[in-house]
């Protein structure tokens, strides 16, 4: 059963309406979809991070917009980069049984064995892009990389037997962590010779975050 978020309609789009919403304790928010209008709401801030630690960033929530409920997940969301505050949010509107992109965070477990032998870990890819229904969002995606010796590389392919549930769009070969060599690392950081070569993780580096 989905947590409920109360929202009220936004009638008023002027910016004295907006400054009024959020010095009331409430935050704009849009709900969008490929099956419903646009439609610009507001929730409380308060319930909205009660929310959001119940579901977690990627649950599925069940806005109550004036006695109307719809499913939603949160997409995106602005923040005041002063005060640290979200300030803006965007609901996409969902049918759960119906696959979405979202971007999921990247997170790596456990002490790297070639980090203990002075190894310097590199992780180039913090989230992943996943097709998935909203019942099947992670809330994150953890690679354990306690095995990882110097000079080896973790990608995607390591880590497909964990989209049993959702589908990863990256590359098979794109890199996910590395361990650089201690003697590289500082070769690479003074400049000088590199009889190495680049180390192996700079080719995987071509997607950006959309």
């Amino acid at each position: 059963m989905s947590t409920v978020l109360q929202a009220k309609e936004r009638k008023e789009l002027r910016h004295s309406e907006l400054k009024q919403i959020r010095t009331n304790g409430n935050i704009p928010a849009i709900i969008y979809g490929t099956k419903v209008d646009s439609k610009p709401v507001y929730v409380s801030s308060a319930d909205l991070t009660k929310t959001i630690r119940q579901v977690g960033r990627n649950g599925v929530i069940s806005l109550d917009v004036d006695g109307s409920k719809q499913d939603v997940v949160l997409t995106d969301y602005q923040e005041d980069s002063i005060k640290r505050e979200i300030i803006h949010v965007d609901f996409l509107a969902v049918d759960k049984s119906s696959k979405i992109n979202v971007e999921v965070r990247l997170v790596l477990a456990g002490d790297a064995a070639g980090v203990k032998d002075g190894g310097v870990l590199q992780q180039p890819l913090h989230q992943l892009s996943i097709t998935s229904t909203p019942d099947n969002i992670p809330q994150q995606i953890e690679v354990d990389v306690t095995n990882l010796q110097v000079g080896e590389t973790l990608t995607i392919s390591d880590i497909l037997n964990q989209g049993s549930t959702f589908q990863i769009n990256h590359e098979n070969d794109e890199v996910i962590a590395s361990i650089l060599p201690p003697k590289q690392e500082d070769e690479i950081n003074a400049g000088e010779q590199q009889d190495g070569g680049h180390p192996d993780n700079e080719e995987g580096r071509e997607t950006t975050p959309e």
